[in-house]
C-alpha cells in the first residue's frame, strides 16, 4: 500500500518506519534536517526489540501525499487546520486519513476541511527523535481505532507490520482515556523536566495526578463520555511501562518549541468551564506551562 506520513516527527517516523519495514511504500513528510538525513542514509529505527535502517522516501512538501491510499496525520494539535489545508489539494479522492495526534477533537477539526474520510487513532507509544533521521522507541506501540476506519486491509497492514491494533466501538472514550493520561503526566514532566519513572517518586506528585484525573473524569461525565477501563490504574502503570519517557510537552519545552498544552489540560479547562465543572488543578498546570512558554516566546504571551 502507498502510505504518506504528514508530520514525520517521533510518532510519524516510528509508525511510518514500521510500515516501510513491512514492505509498504512510505513517504515521510517532515522537517528539512530529518528529510535530508533520511534521503541520505535511510531512517534509523531504534526500537526495544530491534535496530534497523529502513529505506523509504522523504519530502518537505505536503504535496507528497499525492497518490497515498493511507495518510497518517501526525502534526501537533496546534497545526491541525493549517496542515490539513496544505494537504487538501493533493489527497487522493479515496484516501483514508488517520489522525495520530494528542487531544480529542483533532479528527473532527481536520474533517471540517477535507472531503476524504478522517478517522481518529489513539496512540500509545513512547518514542522520540534522537537525532536527524533517528527515531528512538522507549516502549509500547499500540493503536486504537474505531469501526469506521477498521477496513480489513488497514487492520491487516498494521498487524503484519508488528503494530498492535485494537478496534473499539467507543473510540471517543478511548481518546479521553489517553487525554487523561496526558493531562496527568505531560505538564508535570515538562515543568520538572523529569521522565515518568522519576517524576512519580516526587513528594506529592501522585496526589496531584489523582486530582487531575478526578477533574478530567468529572468533565468527561458531564460531557456524556464513557471513559473505558480503570483510569487511575492506567495512570499508575504508565510510569512502570514508560519509566524513561519524557512527555511530549517536556520535549517541546526543552527544545524551546510551543507545546500542545492548550489541547491537553487547556482543553479540559475550557470544557469544564462550558459544562460548569471546576478544574482548578488543570488550570494551575496549564497556567504554569504557558508561563514557561511565554518566557521563552514573548510574542506568544498574549495568545
Amino acid at each position: 500500500m502507498k502510505i504518506a506520513v504528514m508530520g514525520a516527527g517521533a510518532v510519524g517516523c516510528y509508525y511510518g518506519g514500521m510500515l516501510a519495514r513491512a514492505g509498504h511504500a512510505v513517504t515521510l513528510i517532515g522537517r528539512p534536517q530529518h528529510v535530508a538525513a533520511i534521503r541520505r542514509e535511510g531512517l534509523w529505527l531504534d526500537t526495544q526489540s530491534f535496530q534497523a535502517r529502513v529505506e523509504l522516501d522523504a519530502s518537505e512538501s505536503p504535496s507528497a501525499v499525492a497518490g497515498a491510499q493511507l495518510v497518517l496525520f501526525c502534526v501537533k494539535s496546534t497545526d491541525t487546520e493549517s496542515a490539513g489545508a496544505q494537504i487538501a489539494p493533493h489527497l487522493a479522492a479515496d484516501a483514508l486519513v488517520l489522525s495520530l495526534q494528542n487531544g480529542v477533537d483533532n479528527a473532527e477539526r481536520l474533517q471540517a476541511g477535507l472531503r476524504q474520510q478522517v478517522a481518529p487513532a489513539v496512540v500509545y507509544v513512547a518514542t522520540e527523535m534522537a537525532g536527524p533521521g533517528h527515531v528512538k522507541h522507549h516502549g509500547r506501540g499500540e493503536l486504537v481505532i474505531g469501526p469506521e476506519a477498521a477496513r480489513d486491509d488497514i487492520v491487516a497492514l498494521f498487524r503484519a507490520a508488528g503494530v498492535p491494533l485494537q478496534v473499539s466501538d467507543n473510540v471517543v472514550g478511548a481518546l479521553w482515556a489517553k487525554l487523561i493520561l496526558n493531562c496527568a503526566y505531560n505538564a508535570l514532566s515538562a515543568l520538572a523536566q523529569l521522565p515518568y519513572g522519576r517524576l512519580v517518586q516526587g513528594v506529592g506528585v501522585e496526589a496531584v495526578m489523582a486530582d487531575v484525573v478526578q477533574e478530567c473524569l468529572a468533565v468527561a461525565a458531564a460531557a456524556g463520555v464513557d471513559v473505558p477501563g480503570d483510569t487511575r490504574e492506567a495512570v499508575r502503570r504508565i510510569a512502570l511501562t514508560m519509566p524513561t519517557q519524557f512527555s511530549s510537552t517536556a520535549q517541546d519545552l526543552a527544545r524551546g518549541k510551543p507545546s500542545e498544552i492548550d489541547h491537553l489540560n487547556g482543553y479540559v479547562l475550557r470544557r469544564g468551564a462550558a459544562l460548569g465543572v471546576p478544574t482548578p488543578v488543570n488550570r494551575v498546570l496549564h497556567t504554569l506551562v504557558r508561563l514557561v512558554e511565554a518566557g521563552r516566546h514573548p510574542a506568544q504571551a498574549a495568545v
